[in-house]
């Protein structure tokens, strides 16, 4: 795959690429997956990894025509392949996903999937056809932990390259309902007090930026 240039960072050039896994690196340089970056690099320098990732992923995954299997090629200036025999046109992927903080007064409800070690999250899901972003909130939220919400206040959103969601995140009013998991998506989901925390995301995600948003919120 030819380098892509994304842009600049600083008056820097920024090129992503894609390189062999058996190949010897320049001295002084080293391989790392894009989640140990999330932990080493501040978020301007993390997006752009992200969206070298994006776009590495895209030109890997679209060689041929999703509708008739024809090689596609690149179109000039702009980020899209066109199928040489019918010419249909393919742009990168952006997966839209929700992700929604619930509250009740001091308390907030936490999520944990298997893998995740002792760090605990807020509930996200994704966005199916013919959903709104609200409508796929209170989907999931009663899908996955059986509780009913209302309140639902917009917060950020951020592009989450694994492999290509955007996440959009909001905040949610505990109004009723049993804890119940949905057992394919979480092992765990528990009330916190806003003082007893267990261990959280990473700070530069937004999981971690609604918590700590929240947080603030509940302390004089």
């Amino acid at each position: 795959m030819e380098p892509m240039i994304l842009g600049s960072l600083g008056g820097r050039p920024c090129i992503a690429c894609s390189v062999d896994a058996s190949a010897s690196l320049p001295e002084g340089y080293a391989a790392m997956g894009l989640r140990a970056l999330f932990a080493s690099l501040d978020a301007d320098r993390f997006s752009v990894a992200g969206y070298a990732c994006e776009m590495i992923y895209w030109q890997s995954a679209s060689g041929f025509c999703a509708l008739c299997g024809s090689p596609a090629e690149a179109v000039p200036r702009e980020w899209s392949k066109r199928c040489k025999a019918c010419g249909h046109v393919a742009y990168p992927r952006v997966s839209p996903c929700v992700i929604v903080l619930i509250h009740d007064g001091d308390r907030v409800l936490l999520t944990h999937k298997p893998g995740w070690g002792p760090v605990q999250s807020v509930v996200a899901g994704f966005v199916e056809p013919g959903e709104s972003l609200e409508e796929c909130l209170t989907r999931e939220v009663l899908e996955e932990v059986g509780a009913e919400v209302d309140e639902i206040r917009y917060f950020g959103s951020q592009p989450w390259p694994f492999p290509h969601q955007l996440m959009v995140g909001f905040f949610a009013r505990y109004r009723g309902g049993e804890l119940r998991l949905d057992t394919n998506e979480l092992d765990a989901a528990a009330w916190f007090h806003v003082d007893a925390l267990p261990p959280l995301p990473g700070k530069l995600s937004i999981a971690r930026q609604l918590i700590d948003t929240w947080v603030a919120s509940r302390r004089p």
